[in-house]
């Protein structure tokens, strides 16, 4: 009995209205997931390797697609020698497996001129700063390996009095055409020329100093300027400070990382300063004025009477600058904890005892609940046996 085949759309994992680009992506994911390449000698990986790639081949064509809506599997069964039948003639995996070729085997397709002038690398290394620091900005200086242009060959890195030559691998050309047996025959995929790396050029005499790189390195301290706002894990970029471009073209950047060391008081969340102050419960209770620690210092603040625990205070524009204007500020968000003394003189004590009994006398409201409630019992009980005597 032959095997019941699954709907092309269901292989694929896509909608029935799905567009073909999103066919294209999910069969690209598909293929290379259970390429052969990826898992030899794996038949269940090739199974489904080209039970995907029989489905791609259905529904990227617009006119089989219709077809395959319209007659299902049936349109094909007359096929001639792919899975399960179908013929895969016709079909265009160009694109999808020089990607997928790149992928496995390293290198990828070059969209671009091997060697052409392009960018250098960028450098990534990091900076330690104080919150206030994060908050009113500042400057740093960081230390690093850094290259530059080597003075005896000017960079070149051949020897002084020769030249380079061009690459016989690729012919001066900086890429190289490589051929890989696939599934569906033979892909070509255009390398980087191992050679020459995509210089096009070659050194035979390389310079004693900087030994045919070109570049000499060097450590350097370099300032670093921290804007006002900052927060953990944003960085600072320094342009032209990273590796040396390629064939002419410019240097990278550095790109510094603030690491913020967390503050004892203060917390952070967006521009906004977040922090918990302590009050007296007299304060609390009678009204007063309290000190606040702030960034920008100490400031006085009057609570009202009668404040209870977690009552939030705001301190408009003590916040944390905004990076594009610092004359733009968050705020600052205070939460007000009442203390309770766990330390008290015996004339305390007698003093708050007294100042209960003005104010409620709860220190005796449960002994005097329960008081009330054993009366309650005891009446009840004289009720019962005065019954129980009237009617003997």
């Amino acid at each position: 009995m032959a095997e019941q085949k699954r709907d092309y759309y269901e292989v694929l994992g896509v909608d029935r209205n799905a567009d073909e680009a999103t066919i294209k992506k999910a069969y690209r994911a598909l293929a290379k997931k259970y390429h052969p390449d990826m898992h030899p000698g794996d038949e269940e990986a090739e199974k489904k390797f080209k039970e995907a790639s029989e489905a791609y081949a259905i529904l990227s064509d617009p006119e089989k697609k219709s077809q395959y809506d319209q007659f299902g599997h049936a349109a094909f069964e007359q096929g001639g020698a792919g899975y399960g039948g179908f013929d895969f003639n016709g079909a265009d995996f160009s694109d999808i497996f020089g990607d997928i070729f790149g992928d496995i085997f390293g290198g990828g397709r070059t969209r671009r001129g091997g060697n052409g002038p392009m960018k250098g690398a960028n450098i990534r290394t990091s900076v330690h700063i104080s919150f206030e620091e994060a908050v009113f900005g500042c400057e740093k200086e960081i230390e690093l390996t850094l290259k530059d242009p080597c003075p005896t060959c000017k960079g070149s890195g051949a020897k002084p009095g020769t030249s380079k030559e061009t690459c016989p691998k690729c012919g001066g050309k900086g890429q190289v055409v490589m051929t890989q047996q696939s599934f569906f025959g033979v892909v070509r995929n255009v390398q980087t020329c191992p050679d020459c790396q995509g210089s096009g050029q070659i050194i035979k005499e390389k310079c004693p100093d900087c030994h045919g790189s070109g570049y000499i390195a060097s450590r350097k301290k370099i300032q670093v300027k921290i804007p006002a706002g900052i927060d953990n894990g944003q960085s600072v970029r320094i342009r032209d400070k990273g590796e040396p471009g390629v064939n002419g073209g410019p240097r990278g950047d550095l790109l510094v990382e603030v690491i913020v060391q967390r503050h004892p008081i203060f917390q952070r969340q967006d521009y906004n300063i977040y922090s918990t102050v302590p009050v007296s419960f007299a304060i609390a209770a009678l009204g007063g004025e309290i000190m606040i620690d702030t960034v920008d210092g100490k400031v006085v603040y009057d609570v009202k009477p009668g404040t209870q625990t977690d009552t939030k205070v705001r301190l408009r524009g003590k916040g944390v600058p905004s990076l594009r204007n610092k004359e733009m500020r968050g705020d600052h968000y205070i939460t007000l904890v009442v203390q309770v003394p766990d330390k008290l003189s015996h004339e305390a004590k007698e003093l708050l005892k007294k100042f209960d009994e003005l104010t409620g006398n709860s220190l005796s409201a449960v002994k005097e609940y329960s008081a009330k409630k054993d009366e309650g019992t005891e009446k009840e009980k004289d009720k019962e046996k005065k019954k129980k005597g009237f009617f003997k």
